[in-house]
């Protein structure tokens, strides 16, 4: 469910694309403007422009087996050229609304499971691999079909799951939602702010960022989320300039009053030259004579499971959020996005900055109104000039832009309503789907646990028929990532 209204003036006629980059983008015929989608790239970086801060601070942070660390700023300007040249390849070639970059949870498996096994470039190997392997099963016509197997409805789960995933990481990440402290000794795993109060800065500009941001909403205020963002990010600057938060870190020790990445001050440099020099550092082959078979398979093997369907649950919420599905639940060119999403996927193996794959976070820009591969070339500019303005990039803090994420994670939430909740067949996977997904902050998790459901309760019915062949197939792999814990301790 978009909020983004019509722009005022003549709306698009998708019988009669205004020039050929129109019709080569469909923004017409999908009912958009240039302004929409120009909107909708703004928000979509605006909410993921942390990873260029982010995935420096994961990967930089670790050591290898030969105990040697990766430059924090080489891993940063890698970062945000991946994240460029791939969300445009996206915006190019599958022409769909969704931005990629160096994938969360996987980078902290490359940096604290895969790396200390061996050395940097036999783990970005890996991941290279990985990737590959994810392009065969694209380019063989495997994963689309995988795609297609899936129940609509269970399709329809996924992206009310990733709703409420993007709200709890919206939430997380600017501090509203805590783990608290002494959890083990408690039936409450996580609370309210600090001890159960909003006594911080960051947190009264999220509050109010948030709330000025769903009244924009309500109003239908064009560009309501990127202005709700800039608006947060001034009384962060703001209250920064005067109160002198810093960050959520001093001189090591935890200030949990602090902000928490980016802390919103202008920054006294601006242009920054990018240390591209880790580009092409990986090793495709030493992984297997180094660490054994057993262990660089397992690392493929999870790694593939991840990035499979982490985007195919991905661009089904985003295509369910812009009303981009069809009758099947199956974006536009599906094949094309995930052939892209798979070549993002080596990218960031050869670039060392771990698999680059698709964000939720896209799900801003959907709102704001993109529709078209043309947000795509807005946001992947962007980044490509993080490369170099790296400093400016760090001004928007987390409590500024999660504002957006918990926006959104209610607009797909909306979608649940369309799920047969009488039919305990479906009813019962796509609740487990739903809430697994945020309570153990993982979308492959969720996906995994609702087909395995569905496919037991469909046989436990008699029904084996109603299941798509290539589903059990997939029900069976999920049960070995789930069990992959047991089953390297027995191999």
């Amino acid at each position: 469910m978009a909020i983004a209204p019509p722009d005022n003036g003549t709306p698009p006629d998708p019988a009669h694309p205004r020039s050929g980059f129109d019709r080569f983008f469909e923004i017409s015929a999908r009912g958009s403007t240039m302004s929409r989608e120009v909107r909708g790239g703004l928000a979509t970086f605006f909410t993921m422009a942390y990873i260029v801060v982010l995935n420096p601070l994961i990967l930089g942070g670790a050591v290898d087996g030969d105990g040697k660390k990766l430059s924090i700023p080489a891993i940063a300007a890698a970062t945000a050229l991946v994240a460029g040249l791939m969300t445009m390849l996206m915006g190019v070639v599958g022409r769909f609304p969704m931005a990629l970059a160096a994938g969360l949870g996987v980078n902290a498996l490359v940096a604290y499971e895969i790396a200390p096994e061996m050395t940097w470039a036999d783990a970005m190997g890996l991941v290279v691999i990985e990737g590959v392997i994810i392009a065969v099963l694209v380019l063989t016509g495997l994963r689309t079909a995988v795609f297609r197997s899936v129940p609509t409805q269970m399709k329809t789960a996924i992206g009310v799951g990733i709703g409420l995933f993007l709200t709890i990481i919206g939430l997380v990440d600017a501090g509203f939602v805590r783990r608290i402290p002494d959890a083990a000794n408690t039936t409450v795993p996580v609370g309210l702010g600090i001890n159960g109060k909003i006594v911080s800065w960051p947190m009264l500009v999220f509050v109010v960022g948030l709330l000025v941001t769903l009244v924009l909403v309500v109003r239908r205020v064009r560009g309501a989320i990127l202005i709700g963002i800039l608006a947060s990010t001034v009384l962060a600057i703001v209250v920064e300039a005067v109160a002198n938060v810093g960050p959520s870190f001093v001189d090591g020790k935890p200030n949990p009053k602090g902000w928490s990445l980016n802390v919103p001050e202008l920054p006294r440099q601006i242009v920054d030259v990018p240390d591209l020099s880790l580009l092409g550092n990986f090793n495709v082959l030493n992984s297997w004579s180094r660490a054994g078979w057993l262990v660089p398979l397992m690392f493929v093997f999870t790694l593939l499971i991840t990035d499979f369907f982490d985007t195919m649950g991905t661009m089904v919420a985003i295509g369910q959020e812009g009303s981009m599905l069809d009758e099947q639940g199956t974006p536009p060119r599906a094949k094309e996005i995930l052939l892209v999403d798979s070549i993002a996927a080596a990218a960031g193996g050869a670039a060392s900055v771990s698999s680059n794959t698709s964000y939720i976070e896209s799900a801003a820009g959907v709102a704001e109104g993109a529709r078209t591969g043309v947000a795509n070339l807005v946001t992947g500019a962007l980044f490509l000039l993080a490369m170099f303005l790296a400093p400016l990039s760090l001004v928007v803090p987390f409590e500024a832009a999660s504002t957006a994420l918990v926006v959104v994670g209610f607009l797909m939430m909306t979608a649940v309503r369309t799920i047969d909740w009488t039919d305990y067949e479906i009813a019962i996977p796509a609740f487990l789907t739903i809430t697994l997904m945020p309570f153990t902050y993982s979308i492959s998790n969720g996906i995994g646990a609702g087909i395995i459901s569905y496919v037991v309760l469909k046989l436990a019915k008699g029904k084996a028929r109603d299941v798509h062949p290539l589903l059990y197939g997939v029900a069976v792999l999920f049960i070995l990532y789930f069990l992959r814990g047991p089953i390297e301790s027995v191999l």
